[in-house]
């Protein structure tokens, strides 16, 4: 059984804080950080932290490409990235102390020759039966969504075990594919659903819908409200803890990393939803991902209930 996470969309994410952001004057920032980034890479890199190996797949473009590559290998994790034409794109997160906002300007990155596109597909195709393959994240130019329900099919008919965390309409096409895992924030449930809904026990039926078409589990973000992991047999619900938010880019990729590590390891899914809402909210409190040194405090604000609360 081999891991595999998939960005194709990777990018370097650059956090910079300061006091004030005033338009046409120079901006003096107080600090700044770079990263390597992209959705499936923040699941390699947190996996890599709890023990999982795992290969991350995609396609890098120009220095920025290699920069991810090279930071990957650093930590000791396999690639088998395509590579395209262009640059790999370069997002900007910026936190302003003073009006306690957030700006978050994201690029579209390289537009994907076809050629590039049917590589990846077969790279895809070769992946073996019990393997995990988690694809995450925006898809770049000249990929069309539709490729969601390819990689749907190539691993329902492979017996590859699928984890989907991205926001297109077309993942409800996935679900007759019985994707392993679904992870979308309230955000996305309700737009493929197209409803508004207010509290958990409309989360909870609608995070239903998605298990009685398809999805084996589901694993919703709430944000700043915690989450909710639900299959056909269980449903368990918890909080998250207080702190001040920093950067939320990278927290929903923590919970799923953090989770998809522990059920990997067989942990018990309670304990295991507890300690990837925590790491969860550590990423976001801070400016890049967690290093898990503050987890087990954070856990202790958390409580997780069975069955369907309605609150």
């Amino acid at each position: 059984m081999s891991v595999y996470t998939c960005t194709l969309n990777l990018a370097i994410d650059l956090f910079i804080e300061t006091d004030e952001m005033k338009p046409s004057q120079v901006n003096r920032t107080n600090d700044d950080d770079i990263q390597a980034n992209g959705k499936g890479v923040n699941v390699s890199l947190i996996m890599k932290q709890l023990g999982i190996d795992s290969t991350a797949l995609g396609f890098k473009a120009g220095f920025t490409g290699n920069y991810i590559e090279d930071y990957l290998h650093q930590k000791d994790i396999s690639t088998d990235f395509i590579s395209v034409p262009g640059m790999t794109r370069i997002n900007v997160f910026t936190q302003v102390n003073k009006t306690n906002e957030e700006f978050k300007l994201v690029n579209k990155g390289p537009e994907i020759p076809q050629e590039q596109i049917k590589t990846f597909l077969n790279q895809i195709q070769k992946l073996q039966a019990d393997d995990y393959l988690c694809v995450s994240g925006s898809l770049p130019r000249g990929v069309s969504p539709e490729i969601l329900i390819d990689i749907s099919r190539i691993c329902f008919e492979n017996k590859v075990h699928l984890i989907i965390d991205s926001s297109y309409p077309e993942i409800i096409d996935c679900l007759p594919y019985q994707p392993f895992l679904l992870k979308p924030n309230e955000e996305e449930l309700q737009s493929w659903y197209n409803v508004e809904l207010s509290d958990r026990e409309g989360y909870i039926h609608y995070a239903e819908r998605l298990i009685a078409d398809g999805a084996k589990n589901v694993l919703l973000s709430l944000g700043g409200e915690g989450g909710i992991f639900l299959n056909k047999d269980i449903v368990y619900s918890g909080n998250s803890p207080k702190g001040k938010v920093v950067n939320t880019a990278c927290a929903g990729d923590t919970l799923l990393g953090t989770f998809l590590a522990g059920y990997l390891k067989g942990e018990q899914v309670d304990i295991n939803l507890k300690k990837s809402l925590a790491a969860g909210s550590s990423t976001a409190f801070r400016k890049g991902l967690t290093d898990f040194s503050d987890v087990a405090e954070l856990e202790k604000q958390i409580e997780i209930k069975e069955g369907a609360s309605k609150k």
